[in-house]
Order: C-alpha cells, then sequence, then structure tokens
C-alpha cells in the first residue's frame, strides 16, 4: 500500500516537470520564431496596458474581421497606429505619455491623408476604386469619422443605423426624411448605401451608377421599360418629378400633379386646349368655359395614367 502511495507521488512530480517543460519549450520557440498568430504576437506590447480591465472599448477589435487570428492578412495594432515607441517606452522627461505615431480621434492631429492611406493599404479594390478624387476624399472626409474600426458592430455598416451616421454631416438629408412622403429608411428597408457608394460612385452624388435614371429602376423596376410609348421626362431624369430624400408630396413629387405637369406642358398641351381628333368643336364645352379653364389644376393623372411610359398600342398619349 505504501509502495503504491510512493508511486503515484511519483507520477505526479513527473507529470509536473514534462508539463512545466513543455510549457517553457513552447515559449523559447515563440521567442525564436514568428508565430503564426500575428495579433498576440504583434500587439503583446499594446495589451500590457490595453487590456480588457481598462479598455473593453479597445479590445472590442477582437470580435470583429480585423481580429480574427487565423487569417494572416489580420493587422496589428502597430499596423495601423504605427511603431509608436515613445508610446510605448514614455521617456523619462515625459510629463504624459505621448501618443501614438498615428490617431483616428476627432481631435487627431495627424493628417488625414496618412490616416485614410493606413485603411487604404488593405481596403482599396473593390467598391473603393473610385475614392480618389471623390467628394469624401477632396473634402478630407476620414475613414474613421464614418467607421467604428473596434467595435463589434460598425454601425454604418448596419442597414438600421447606417443612416445616423451619414446623417452627421448630411442634415438637409435627415430633415427630408421626416416629410411626408419618403423612401422607408427609418424602417430599415432602404439604407443610403443602396443608392450611393460613400468611397465614390459612377456618377454624380457618389451614386453607385452612372445615372439617378438608372439607379432608381434598381427597385422601381416597373418603372423601368423601355415602353412603347415613353415620356421623355422620364427618360432624362428621375429628378425632372421627384425628389429623392423627402418631400411633403405624394409620391415624392417636386409639385403637385397639375402643376408639376404644366411646368412642362404649357402652351396646347397641358393648360386647356384639348387635342386629337376629338377636339374640334369643344372649344369652351357646354359650359361656356375658355379652354385654359378645362385642364388647369386639374388631376392630369385621371386620364394620363401611365405616366411613366406605355406599351399599350393605343398609348400615345400614356392614357393605358
Amino acid at each position: 500500500m505504501k509502495a503504491t502511495r510512493t508511486t503515484v507521488a511519483f507520477l505526479i512530480q513527473a507529470a509536473v516537470l514534462v508539463l512545466a517543460g513543455a510549457a517553457w519549450i513552447a515559449d523559447a520557440a515563440a521567442q525564436a520564431s514568428p508565430r503564426k498568430d500575428l495579433v498576440l504576437t504583434g500587439d503583446a506590447k499594446c495589451t500590457r496596458c490595453h487590456d480588457a480591465d481598462d479598455n473593453p472599448q479597445i479590445l472590442e477589435i477582437a470580435k470583429t474581421k480585423h481580429g480574427v487570428r487565423g487569417d494572416g492578412r489580420t493587422p496589428t495594432c502597430t499596423s495601423c497606429h504605427g511603431e509608436s515607441e515613445s508610446h510605448i517606452n514614455k521617456p523619462a522627461d515625459a510629463t504624459e505619455r505621448p501618443k501614438p505615431d498615428r490617431t483616428f480621434t476627432k481631435k487627431s492631429t495627424t493628417p488625414v491623408e496618412e490616416r485614410n492611406g493606413a485603411c487604404l493599404t488593405c481596403h482599396r479594390g473593390t467598391a473603393r476604386t473610385r475614392w480618389e478624387g471623390s467628394a469624401h476624399h477632396v473634402n478630407d472626409v476620414p475613414c474613421a469619422s464614418c467607421h467604428q474600426v473596434h467595435a463589434a458592430a460598425d454601425a454604418v455598416l448596419q442597414r438600421k443605423t447606417q443612416p445616423q451616421v451619414c446623417y452627421t454631416c448630411h442634415r438637409e438629408q435627415r430633415a427630408d426624411s421626416y416629410k411626408i412622403s419618403t423612401h422607408p429608411i427609418k424602417e430599415g428597408k432602404v439604407a443610403c448605401s443602396d443608392c450611393h457608394n460613400p468611397h465614390g460612385g459612377a456618377g454624380p452624388g457618389l451614386l453607385k451608377r452612372n445615372t439617378l435614371t438608372e439607379t432608381g429602376p434598381t427597385c422601381h423596376a416597373d418603372k423601368r421599360g423601355p415602353f412603347l410609348w415613353e415620356h421623355q421626362p422620364v427618360v432624362e431624369s428621375c429628378t425632372n418629378c421627384h425628389t429623392p430624400h423627402g418631400s411633403n408630396l405624394t409620391p415624392l413629387l417636386i409639385s403637385r400633379a397639375p402643376f408639376l405637369c404644366q411646368s412642362c406642358h404649357d402652351g396646347e398641351h397641358g393648360s386647356g386646349n384639348p387635342i386629337g381628333r376629338n377636339a374640334a368643336g369643344i372649344q369652351g364645352g357646354f359650359t361656356g368655359a375658355s379652354p385654359s379653364n378645362q385642364a388647369l389644376g386639374r388631376a392630369c393623372l385621371n386620364c394620363h395614367s401611365q405616366i411613366h411610359g406605355s406599351n399599350s398600342p393605343a398609348g400615345g398619349f400614356l392614357q393605358r
């Protein structure tokens, strides 16, 4: 019995020694050669101070794509913030610890071009190929003013919270979103990025497509055409009649329908003079009204219902 106890004690001691030796060997190997886990290797000098207890919001980056340990493309802290030697090793005569070489806060003194350059080191292709020369680039908009790199959920990448990020600068569009007629942005069914590419678009206003007329039918497919009978203002631009961000006139109209129509259809095509094979003999009608009173201020859409275009053989006047 005593021999058995001695044997067990010996085995336990041997196991402890083996485990300790294995740990020492692993640590020595890690110091001798770069580890595959780039995040832990490169960030250890940062996480000595910026740990989960004191800076939980900083270490949330581990929950994002920037914190994937098994991906060799994953950046370290110094990939974005620079080596920051004076920040890590505070000079003896310094009263405060110097900032990292590159910072991304709102009060950052790092030039915007340098900050954005750190992001573009990796994020240069696909949707960001038109960044140079875009409105946001020309106006020195930092990537970090829209993106929360360390946040577990970047607000600008979430459909429901994205508009609030954009509205930080685009206040006129924010006001439009509270008008009577809007796109369902507040409901989360439409996001700014459905139409716009904030990193540089093919068309004006950072549009994803070349024109608004190409962008609109992405959702409004029934207005796309081509039609046998086209309505020229529709072919030219949706904004001839509609405003995209909000209006007090349904559906997103820039003016009430009769007056909107008559902004183009003046003279004989809308100010009251009847046209067509049945026009003769009804000038003034039975009421004695002047021609200008027959259509002026009336509801044009009561008759011309296919205002975006018609494929009916008899739809020349967009009536069906």
